[in-house]
Parts: C-alpha cells; structure tokens; sequence
C-alpha cells in the first residue's frame, strides 16, 4: 500500500484575466477568422476567470518565437515551479529534500536533456542516488497517469518516500503563425503551474489518503484527436472537436469497468476528482456518469480560478476537495483525465 502524505501547488507570477486574453486574441486574429465578435463568446463560455503564465503580455504581442526561445524559458521555469511545487508538498508532508528517494516528473510542454529531474535533483540538492523517473507526452492526462506510477514505485519500495511533480508551460506553445480557428479556441482555455504530490511507501506512512487502484485506456485510431505537432517554431497543439463526444460516447464503461474490481459503482465514490479538460468537458462527463449533485464543482472551480495547465490540474482539484470538501476518513475518491492517444487514465483512492 501507497499513500499520499504532501501536496504542493505552484503557479507563475503573471496573472491573466479572461477578458484581456479576449482582447488580445480578438486583436491577434481579427483578420484572419470572420465573425470575430461571435468567436469571442468561447471566452466567455470557457468559464474561466483567470490564469497564469511564465511570461508577461508583451511577450506574446513581440512575436514569433524560436522553438530555442520557447524551450529555454520552458526549461527555467519548469525548474522554478517544479522547485515551489516540491518544497511545499514536503513541507506538508513534514520532510525534507533529504527524505527523497525517488522523483518522477511528469510534462509536454517542453523538451530537456538532460531530463527535468537533473536539473531538480541540483537545484533543490536532492541526494544523489535518487532515482529518476521522467515521463513525457501524457499531456492532460499526465497528472493521473503519473500518479498511478509514483504509486507503484512506492509500493515497489515500501521504505521509500516518492514525489511526483507535474508541470507545463502550456502558454509557451502559443503559435503566432497558426491562424486557425483550434488555435484560436486554444487561447481561451490553456495556461501555466506545476502540482507536486509525495507518497510513501506502506512502512513510511502511517496516516496519509490511500492509492487503491489504477486503470489506463488507450482508444484505437485515434492519435489526431489531441497532442502537438513539431513545427518550425515549437509545438502547435492538437485539439479535436470531438472530445466531448468521446466522453459522452465512451468513458462510462471505462469507469464501470474499473470500479467493479472493487465491488463499487459511481454513487459509492464521494469525491469525483477530474481533470478540467474544459467547461464542455466536464458537461460530458456529466451526462456520461449521470451526475446531478454537485460532484464536478471542485472541478469547476479549479478550470475558472486557473484555466487548464494540462497535467497539474488534476492534482490541483484534488488539493481543493482535501482542503474544501473535507473528506472524512474511509470514503473514496477517482480520479480521471483524457490524454493524447486518445487515452484515459483513472486512479482510485481512499481517503
């Protein structure tokens, strides 16, 4: 057995409201889609109040940007965030940089070699011989499928104490080029942070909220539904309609699936805990799942204070039902995400 003793959450400085990202995206493609002033309505019905980015409004306006330029302040900021993340996750977890015996990171917006995790391990002074697991391209579905390895790893080494970072730069893959009405849409919903979560081994925790279980669904012929494509100037990002399709369509029976190998079904989950793909998104797995209680509302309410940060949202949700919803001791929570592939991942927990 695994369990979560420390969350750390992190976001960058540069505060964005919903309105001014409008402006500018009305601005920057005015000329190039009709009917702007019905476009800007996504905005609006992005439900998002803020988010957050590593650099600052001007940044965008002075494009283009090299892929060497965007991959360098990925790479800083990463590190910085990633640093935040983790220091506050140990530091509710009541260790130190010293107790890390093993650190995977989770992220897709950038790229680095050596790994993330080297530049962690120097940064924080991290012990040397830890062990190093770096996970790229899971995209949104990265923060569960990484904390279903970071589990296993814990179980794998009962005495260890485990960290898994997520973090993206999803603000950084905004191509100034790329004029479609995709990339359009993207500028309403996508932004910027970094969530930490350590987990210790059976025979290092004591108390902490249980990782039961963990399933991943990968659904054929489906690779063009989300990711990137390598472009000349860094990642133009993949983002098909037909995602709140699929989870109407196909995600129930995942979920059906998962929980019968508990003996359990939906209504006996207390805390859903489900990656903010978007507000259609998350109407979706409403209808999917038949939910009419208020159990998305965390999820709402981290996509409207944050936006999507793509794998570290999840985990920030799961931060504001620990912090918000108290859970009491013996009820169950999912988690969930959709990724590229097309892909899910699920993790159940106990709290």
């Amino acid at each position: 057995m695994s369990k979560i003793v420390g969350l750390g959450m992190a976001v960058p400085p540069y505060k964005v409201s919903q309105l001014v990202a409008r402006d500018f995206a009305a601005e920057h493609f005015h000329q190039y889609l009709p009917h702007m002033h019905r476009l800007t309505q996504v905005f609006q019905n992005a439900k998002i109040d803020n988010r957050y980015f590593v650099v600052t409004h001007d940044w965008w306006r002075a494009g283009p940007h090299s892929l060497k330029e965007r991959n360098d302040l990925y790479i800083k900021w990463a590190t910085d965030l990633g640093t935040a993340a983790i220091n506050r996750a140990l530091a509710d977890a009541g260790l130190t940089t010293r107790d890390v015996d093993n650190l995977v990171v989770v992220s897709s917006t950038g790229i680095a070699t050596p790994s993330l995790d080297a530049y962690l391990i120097n940064c924080m002074g991290l012990r040397r011989d830890v062990r190093r697991t770096p996970i790229w391209g899971l995209g949104c579905a990265g923060g569960v499928a990484g904390l279903a390895r970071t589990s296993e790893l814990a179980r794998a080494f009962p005495k260890s104490i485990t960290v898994l970072l997520a973090v993206e730069t999803c603000g950084l893959t905004f191509q100034f080029e790329d004029h479609s009405k995709k990339n359009f849409i993207s500028t309403s919903l996508f932004a910027d942070g970094a969530a930490a979560v350590v987990i210790a081994g059976a025979e290092r925790a004591e108390e902490g909220i249980e990782v039961l279980d963990s399933q991943s669904t990968l659904w054929p012929d489906s690779i063009r539904v989300m990711g990137w494509d390598v472009v000349d100037t860094g990642l133009d990002v993949v983002f098909g309609a037909q995602i709140p399709r699929y989870v109407v369509d196909t995600f129930r029976p995942e979920v059906d699936q998962f929980l019968e190998r508990h003996t359990l079904t939906i209504p006996q989950i207390a805390h859903l805990v489900f990656h903010p793909g978007g507000a259609k998104v998350i109407e979706a797995y409403d209808k999917a799942l038949d939910l009419t209680n208020g159990h998305l509302d965390p999820t709402r309410e981290i996509l409207r204070l944050y936006g999507n940060m793509s794998s570290p949202t999840v985990l920030f949700v799961l931060d504001y039902i620990r912090q918000h919803r108290k859970p009491q001791p013996g009820e169950y929570g999912l988690l969930a995400a959709l990724g590229p592939g097309f892909s899910a991942e699920q993790v159940l927990i106990r709290f």
